[in-house]
């Protein structure tokens, strides 16, 4: 076995990347255990973190310049060698601080500690060598195929579908939000500091930050690139990292009942739940929280006691189906369904799920998604809200979902987001849906408002 010491950033880089297109697994767990493995430091670890995620966002237009430089089809290079090519191209193109020796160097270097056969050193090395002298003239080349068709970094068959969906332009403009590197957003525990009171931390810690466009909440930290528990109230429970869009949802429960029973029934990590938290606080409300993976579950009660450790949240370990056969009948004022979807409007920030995913699977994820909001309905009480979100673009996962589900169960009616949402946000309203594209400023999202009559 190599010597540890041998692990680098861009050896981590990719061995995640030979391991994901393996097993077609989400990158994030792949990547920590990596990390854990070879025990990297945090600043290797932030380096190799942003070289995956940007091989994964750039992948085709690597593969074009491979293609323009090598003799050898693509299909043919040895999987180790092709990610280490695609590494080296990334640097090269991209992270223009690190010197172009460094990186041809390292990724060689990475080459031998994986005993790749040495006639492929030379390879690798004359590859990314013959990168660097022609780089400005395959900077131009490799935004197109050999048919002349833009490379958008995307699969045909989702760049088709919004091609049919959005049009040309916007599938263009979506695409190209999507490979540019997303900017860290917060929300700030307003329960605990507020949004100038925390901006102040992060300007006498050197942090550059932002308000948020559309939340109140929000603040954007555009230059930062490092480790979120190494941002200065964090261990106080100060922000929870959340997109806007995302942030907006809770909102859409409104207006809030005074001691109103509030459920959050696809709770993962908790960004949602915490956000419930923050308004119990204004409101005096009861929120519960179910959730039935036990490591997801881990995460939200380590996240709630970071956010709010004198919280009364009400956790149900389980799935939603099983929590209704406990609970009484129409018994909260809101329910708010955050549902598993394809998650096709988060490419951006989650560039794996573009190439992870296909198109068979939406159908799936739609009988899942009826089904959930159809569990939620039995326990929301006259007059009570329904909030149905997903991180998709997709219609079958948002439109078609809130038309079956209102067919299915008429005593529920659709109501317009709008008054929920502050005037900034308002722009995303398409037919009383909440329906935000990526940007460079907010995620792609959808949210439906539903009223018990």
């Amino acid at each position: 076995m190599p010597k540890q010491q041998s692990r680098t950033a861009r050896y981590t880089a990719i061995e995640t990347l030979c391991n994901l297109y393996r097993s077609q697994s989400p990158v994030k767990p792949l990547f920590d255990r990596v990390v854990q493995k070879y025990s990297l430091p945090t600043n290797e670890r932030s380096l190799a973190m942003q070289m995956v995620y940007g091989v994964l966002r750039h992948r085709q237009f690597l593969d074009r310049i491979l293609e323009l430089l090598s003799r050898t089809p693509l299909r043919k290079v040895d999987p180790f060698v092709h990610q280490a090519l695609a590494v080296g191209l990334y640097q090269l193109f991209f992270l223009h601080r690190i010197p172009e020796s460094a990186a041809v160097n390292e990724v060689v270097e990475s080459c031998k500690v994986a005993k790749v056969p040495q006639r492929l050193h030379g390879f690798v090395n004359g590859i990314l060598r013959q990168a660097i002298r022609q780089k400005k003239t395959l900077a131009v080349q490799a935004q197109t195929d050999n048919s002349g068709r833009p490379i958008l970094n995307h699969p045909d068959w989702l760049i088709q579908r919004w091609q049919q969906n959005f049009g040309s332009a916007e599938t263009d403009r979506i695409c190209r939000a999507n490979n540019s590197e997303p900017t860290l957003v917060l929300r700030v525990n307003s329960a605990r500091i507020t949004r100038e009171d925390f901006c102040r931390i992060l300007d006498a810690a050197g942090i550059t930050s932002q308000p948020g466009r559309y939340s109140p909440e929000a603040v954007s930290l555009p230059e930062f690139h490092g480790s979120i528990t190494s941002l200065p109230g964090y261990d106080e429970g100060f922000f929870q990292v959340q997109d806007e869009a995302a942030q907006l949802a809770t909102t859409l429960l409104g207006p809030f009942f005074p001691a109103g029973e509030y459920l959050d029934g696809c709770a993962g990590l908790g960004g949602k739940t915490s956000h419930l938290l923050q308004l119990a606080k204004l409101h005096d409300l009861r929120i519960t929280a179910v959730e039935p993976e036990p490591q997801r579950l881990k995460k939200l009660q380590d996240n709630i006691a970071r956010l709010f450790p004198d919280s009364r949240l009400i956790i149900h370990e389980g799935t939603l189906q099983q929590f209704s056969t406990l609970c009484a009948a129409d018994f909260f004022h809101g329910i708010l369904i955050d549902a598993p979807c394809s998650g096709t409007g988060v490419t951006g920030r989650h560039p794996d799920i573009r190439w992870n995913r296909r198109p068979e699977e939406l159908m799936r994820y739609q009988l899942e998604q009826i089904h959930l909001l159809s569990l939620a309905a039995t326990l929301v009480r006259q007059k009570g809200v329904l909030v149905y979100a997903t991180c998709s673009l997709e219609p079958e996962e948002n439109q078609q979902v809130v038309h079956e589900f209102l067919r299915i169960h008429p005593d529920f009616a659709l109501t317009d987001c709008s008054p929920y949402l502050p005037e900034s946000a308002r722009q995303f309203i398409e037919n009383d849906f909440f329906i935000p594209h990526p940007s460079a400023t907010i995620d792609g999202f959808f949210a439906a408002r539903m009223q018990r009559t």
